[in-house]
């Protein structure tokens, strides 16, 4: 997916090679490419689908909605998923739970971004932004035009900052503080919203690196106001649906919880920005 998972399928990638098996309007079909990769996009045709004898080896499966698949008798060796997942049980076995332990243990950071209470949603702010700066130091030492590179089809890292504006807006102005207009034109949504010019995401939009740190600030010092004042009470608070046009869905929900999706969207885009900074700076070594 083109920085990450969150809602539904858009596209299908399958690397065909050589007298390999491909999938093709719900048919398997035996051949040769001329072209290493065959695309299949926004095509709900296989949905209930059953693949059988089927060699998907390097298969790249790019925001697809893979919910309630059951998979018998495969061969997943070194492997390479992120995304959504619950419930998702290999051999019998509930990883979930287990990933999420040793993500705690591997970072412990984690374990202050599920805040309850005003103080712990203050120290929230508090470590996230520690957690960017130190990703941005690390892209301050590359030419400037890395930030602005894509690695392996992901967002670049100017396009996961607006990301990150956009998902301030959405769940602090749209869906806790309910604004009628809470978005910046900057802003960048997750790939399955496409109505975002509707609400004010201007598509064609290219700022610049300072910009977006400019607007990024805004959005941070915003959110710290909130916090400075903000009650218990008011946390815990089930406010009801925003009926403006925006994301995400109307909803009753409380501030907390919203907040909560903030810290922990804006920790996993950190570490998508690390894991590409980290082969931007190999590049440019």
């Amino acid at each position: 997916m083109k920085q990450r998972l969150s809602g539904a399928a858009s596209a299908w990638t399958v690397q065909a090679a050589e007298g390999s098996l491909v999938v093709s309007a719900g048919l398997v079909i035996e051949g040769s490419y001329d072209v290493p990769v065959t695309r299949f996009v926004q095509q709900p045709d296989y949905e209930g689908a059953e693949f059988i004898d089927l060699s998907m080896a390097s298969a790249t499966f790019r925001e697809v909605d893979l919910s309630g698949a059951r998979m018998r008798g495969v061969l997943l060796l070194d492997a390479d998923i992120d995304g959504a997942i619950d419930g998702l049980r290999v051999n019998g076995v509930e990883v979930m739970p287990l990933i999420e332990a040793e993500l705690d243990r591997l970072h412990p950071e984690r374990l202050r971004l599920r805040p309850t209470t005003p103080e712990a949603m203050r120290v929230a702010v508090d470590v996230i932004e520690e957690l960017w700066q130190a990703a941005l130091r690390r892209a301050s030492a590359l030419p400037e035009e890395a930030a602005y590179r894509s690695v392996n089809d992901e967002w670049s890292l100017a396009e996961t900052l607006r990301h990150t504006i956009f998902v301030v807006d959405a769940w602090y102005g749209h869906a806790a503080a309910l604004r009628p207009n809470p978005f910046h034109p900057i802003g960048v949504p997750a790939s399955f919203t496409t109505n975002g010019a509707e609400f004010g995401i201007d598509e064609s939009a290219a700022p610049t690196l300072g910009e977006i740190l400019a607007v990024r600030a805004e959005r941070i010092a915003d959110l710290r106001a909130y916090l400075a004042q903000v009650t218990q009470e008011e946390l815990d608070r089930v406010r009801g649906p925003n009926t403006a046009i925006g994301c995400p869905p109307p909803a009753e929900r409380t501030a907390a919880k919203c907040l909560q999706v903030i810290f922990s969207d804006q920790w996993a885009h950190m570490q998508f920005a690390n894991r590409d900074l980290a082969i931007l700076e190999q590049e440019y070594a």
